[in-house]
């Protein structure tokens, strides 16, 4: 069952946020294998899977600063990030998939809530996200899809939030956003909306560190909210 931290009502939700990178989908493999082909053309050793993993949720810049020993070389740290990117532009569908339930879930929301609207904002390359929902065929559930170039600041900082309520019309009591590590929790309470955190994605260990109002364990927990 999900656990509350505050008391809140879901069905009250008129717009529900996501992240995008182990919240909706499983893009794991390919981030680690786009980080590591980056450090093999630098004649740098490979990381473990976990390591990339944890330095996920920042935008594709400090995942590759991080993967790097964070360089103080910041013309070699461009050189590096448009390699990760291309390289990731060209394999971001190789084993990415959504979560086993998020389609389920998505409708589920989308069905008990005629005047609800969902969004994705990421950290990731908007283009990319884009990209990546429409061909894992979930853009239609979304309103607006925004990434971490998409404005002059990423989360935690509350722009990005306060961008969608406003494009929906959405005052914030009724406004959620949901998503694996405490970036997005620091990010709905700096907007003063209500934050989900998922225990399934690629940093639960760190929603300790800013516990959401209410934790679930999977899609369906999830769903069960808006039921």
């Amino acid at each position: 069952m999900p656990r509350f931290n505050r008391q809140f009502d879901p069905g009250s939700m008129k717009l529900v946020i996501f992240d995008l990178d182990g919240t909706l989908i499983d893009s794991r493999l390919d981030l680690i294998h786009s980080v590591n082909a980056m450090l093999r053309n630098f004649h740098r050793p490979e990381l473990p899977g976990d390591v990339v993993a944890s330095y996920v949720g920042d935008g594709a810049p400090m995942l590759v600063r991080r993967a790097l020993g964070d360089p103080d070389d910041e013309k070699f740290l461009k050189q590096a990030l448009e390699f990760f990117l291309a390289y990731y532009r060209e394999h971001k569908l190789d084993y990415t998939k959504a979560y086993p339930g998020i389609p389920e879930l998505l409708e589920q929301i989308q069905s008990n809530g005629a005047q609800r609207k969902m969004a994705v904002l990421s950290n990731k390359p908007v283009n990319p996200s884009r990209a990546i929902i429409q061909a894992l065929g979930l853009a239609d559930f979304f309103v607006q899809v925004y990434g971490g170039n998409s404005f002059e600041t990423k989360k935690p900082d509350p722009l990005g939030v306060k961008t969608l309520l406003t494009e929906t019309g959405t005052s914030p009591e009724n406004a959620m956003i949901v998503g694996d590590s405490s970036i997005d929790v620091l990010t709905g309470r700096n907007a003063g909306i209500a934050t989900c955190g998922v225990n399934y994605g690629f940093a639960p260990h760190t929603l300790c560190e800013a516990p959401p109002d209410v934790v679930v364990e999977s899609p369906r927990e999830l769903a069960e909210l808006f039921v």
